[in-house]
């Protein structure tokens, strides 16, 4: 059974909470590169299930929604109020063709993103932080729960990779 945005909201957010979530946003992808440090291209690709990701999709997954995160949050930052439309992750990771990026290429691009998204947050008045979004699928979202929501993200898919890189199949 599929869940609705708002239980998937409360999963993600159960991840993060009481943290500070721009740290954990911060250290999200080095905590990534540890865990595929030394890897094989044949371990990072590995589906540990049929229809379920590998290591490359879910870090090419963390690229596209970096991407996704940095047009949020300037859109939102530059006129509160703005629509923010959501999209299918598993369209896109069939049209974008996840399984066959290069996991250490992903993680770059991952990297990089974040690092410009965080020093963007880092620099902006602490009253912008209000400023919010009308997500097409969960509603009302500050930038506060936005970082909120990424920080339980990024620890949803590093739990996601820890398990598939444990599971020796």
């Amino acid at each position: 059974m599929q869940e609705t945005p708002q239980q998937y909201t409360q999963r993600i957010l159960s991840h993060s909470q009481g943290q500070n979530s721009l740290r954990l946003q911060q250290t999200a992808p080095a905590k990534l590169a540890k865990l595929i440090k030394g890897k094989k291209a044949a371990q990072l690709k590995r589906r540990p299930a049929p229809g379920k990701w590998s290591v490359a999709e879910v870090l090419a997954h963390l690229a596209d929604a970096e991407t996704v995160i940095s047009w949020r949050i300037r859109q939102v930052l530059g006129a509160s109020g703005q629509t923010i439309q959501a999209y299918d992750q598993d369209v896109w990771a069939e049209t974008f063709e996840y399984a066959k990026c290069d996991p250490r290429q992903s993680l770059a691009t991952y990297t990089a993103l974040r690092e410009a998204n965080v020093a963007l947050l880092k620099r902006i008045p602490k009253k912008l932080w209000e400023n919010y979004g009308i997500h097409s699928e969960r509603g009302h979202e500050t930038v506060t729960h936005i970082v909120n929501m990424v920080a339980g993200h990024d620890i949803n898919h590093r739990l996601q990779v820890e398990a598939i890189l444990k599971d020796k199949r």
